[in-house]
C-alpha cells in the first residue's frame, strides 16, 4: 500500500480555483510536513509565471519549477517542506507522469544541494505527485523516491480534511550565533568564495547537530511524546534552547594562510511546527535545529546574492543580514512562513514577495517583526574586527582580511539582531 496524504481542504479550493482560471497547464508546489505514518500538506503553491513560461504554451519549465522551491524553501520554518509537485491540466494523467517525475528529480536535486545538515534515518525521501484533470477535476497522486534514480511512480492516497494543522504544536528558542570561517587565499574566485563558507558552515551545522536540546527546561528522552498528558485539539506551545559545545579541534592561535575571515554573531529566532498525531521529542530536537541551521546559512547567502547583483566591489563594506519576519498561513492552526527583510527595505516589499512566491495575500498587521530587530551598525563593531595576516606570492607582505560580524542587541528573550561587515584592507 502506498503512502497516506492528508490534505488541508483549502487546498482543494485553491486548485479548484486554478482550475478554473487556466486554460493551459499550471504547475506548483505542495507544503506540509512527513512522518513515518503519513503525510501532511497545508499548502499549495503555483509557479511564478515568467514572460519565457507565458511565450512557451503548453510546455513546463522544469527550471523555473525547481528554482521557484529552491527559493520557497527558505521561507519555510522548521517542519515545513516542499513535499512535491502538482500539475494541472487537461491531458490525462499517464500522459504527464513522466513530466512530474521530472519536477520532483529537479526539486529534490536543486533544494538538497543548499542543505547542511545530515540526513536521517528515519527521513522521509517520497516525494508527491498530484495531477489535477481541468475537466473531470479528477486527481491522481503519486510518489517517488527520490534518492532512488530509478525510481518508479506509486499509487498514494490523497485525502481531503479540515483542520490538519488546527492543533500543531511550535517549538520555538532564541539562539545565539558566533562563528568563523576562514576564506580562501584566492578570493577572486567566487566558486571558492562559496565553497568555503559552505564547509565553514557544515561544521558549525555539526556543532548544532551535535547539541543538546532542552524543551521547557527539560532533556526529554529522544522516545517520549511531546504532548502526552496534554489535551486534544489545543495550540501547544513550547521554548526550547540549544546547548552547543564549542568544537575540541578548533584551537583559536593555530596559524592559517587564507585570504581573510566571515565572522557571522548575533542571535536568531528559530520556529519549527509539529503535526499532532504524537509527536516525539526527537522529532522536535531535529526540526528546530534544522531551522538553525537553515536560516542561518539562508541569510548568509542571500547576503551573497544581493552583492553579486549590485557589483558593488568597495575595498570596505558594511552590510546588516535580513531580519526574520512572520506571517501566518491562513489556516485554522498556528503554522506560519517567513522571509527575510533586509534593512533597506519596508514590509510592502515583504507582502510582494509573499504574494510572487507563495501566493498568499498579506497584510502589514499579518506580519510578525516583533522576533529580531533590524541591526544596527556601530563603530565598535568595526574596531574590534580580528585581523588575518597573509603572504602572497610575488607580492609584498601585507595584510589582508575580511571581516564577517553580526552584531547583536536583544532587547527580549525573542528579539534579536544580526549584522554582517566584509572588510577588505
Amino acid at each position: 500500500m502506498g503512502r497516506g496524504y492528508i490534505v488541508e481542504d483549502t487546498v482543494e479550493r485553491y486548485l479548484s480555483k486554478l482550475c478554473e482560471q487556466q486554460a493551459g497547464p499550471v504547475t506548483g508546489l505542495l507544503i506540509g510536513q512527513s512522518s513515518a505514518q503519513r503525510d501532511f500538506v497545508v499548502m499549495a503553491i503555483r509557479t511564478p509565471q515568467s514572460e519565457e513560461s507565458t511565450a512557451a504554451g503548453n510546455s513546463v519549465d522544469k527550471e523555473l519549477v525547481s528554482e521557484h522551491a529552491r527559493q520557497v524553501s527558505r521561507m519555510l520554518p522548521g517542519g515545513l517542506s516542499v513535499l512535491g509537485v502538482f500539475i494541472i491540466t487537461d491531458t490525462d494523467a499517464k500522459d504527464t507522469l513522466t513530466t512530474l517525475r521530472q519536477l520532483v528529480f529537479a526539486v529534490e536535486n536543486l533544494i538538497s544541494s543548499e542543505l547542511l545538515w545530515n540526513p536521517a534515518d528515519d527521513d522521509v525521501t517520497d516525494s508527491v505527485t498530484l495531477h489535477v484533470n481541468t475537466k473531470t477535476r479528477k486527481t491522481v497522486c503519486r510518489t517517488f523516491d527520490v534518492k532512488d534514480p530509478k525510481s518508479t511512480a506509486r499509487p498514494a492516497d490523497w485525502k481531503y480534511q479540515s483542520g490538519v494543522c488546527s492543533s500543531w504544536a511550535t517549538v520555538s528558542c532564541c539562539l545565539n550565533v558566533n562563528l568563523l570561517v576562514p576564506l580562501p587565499h584566492n578570493k577572486t574566485s567566487a566558486e571558492n568564495m562559496d565553497r568555503c563558507l559552505k564547509e565553514g558552515l557544515k561544521v558549525w551545522a555539526n556543532q548544532i547537530e551535535s547539541g543538546v536540546c532542552l524543551i521547557d527546561g527539560k532533556k526529554l528522552p529522544e522516545d517520549s511524546e511531546l504532548t502526552a498528558g496534554q489535551r486534544r485539539n489545543v495550540r501547544q506551545m513550547y521554548s526550547a534552547q540549544l546547548l552547543i559545545t564549542p568544537d575540541d579541534q578548533r584551537l583559536p592561535d593555530v596559524v592559517q594562510l587564507c585570504g581573510g575571515s566571515v565572522s557571522v554573531r548575533g542571535a536568531i529566532h528559530s520556529r519549527a511546527f509539529l503535526h499532532s498525531n504524537k509527536p516525539k521529542a526527537k522529532l522536535a530536537e531535529k526540526l528546530l535545529k534544522r531551522d538553525v541551521v537553515s536560516t542561518v546559512a539562508s541569510r548568509v547567502q542571500m547576503l551573497l546574492e544581493e552583492e553579486d547583483q549590485s557589483g558593488d566591489k568597495q575595498q570596505t563594506e558594511q552590510l546588516c543580514l535580513p531580519r526574520r519576519v512572520f506571517c501566518p498561513v491562513k489556516v485554522n492552526g498556528p503554522v506560519c512562513v517567513c522571509d527575510y527583510q533586509f534593512s533597506d527595505e519596508g514590509l510592502p516589499e515583504v507582502i510582494d514577495r509573499l504574494k510572487e512566491m507563495l501566493d498568499m495575500d498579506a497584510a502589514e498587521e499579518d506580519l510578525d517583526t516583533r522576533q529580531e530587530m533590524t541591526a544596527e551598525v556601530t563603530e565598535s563593531s568595526v574596531t574590534t574586527e580580528p585581523t588575518v595576516e597573509t603572504v602572497k606570492a610575488s607580492e609584498p607582505k601585507k595584510n589582508n582580511y575580511i571581516g564577517v560580524a553580526m552584531a547583536t542587541a536583544v532587547a527580549l528573550l525573542a528579539t534579536a539582531a544580526s549584522m554582517l561587515y566584509l572588510n577588505d584592507i
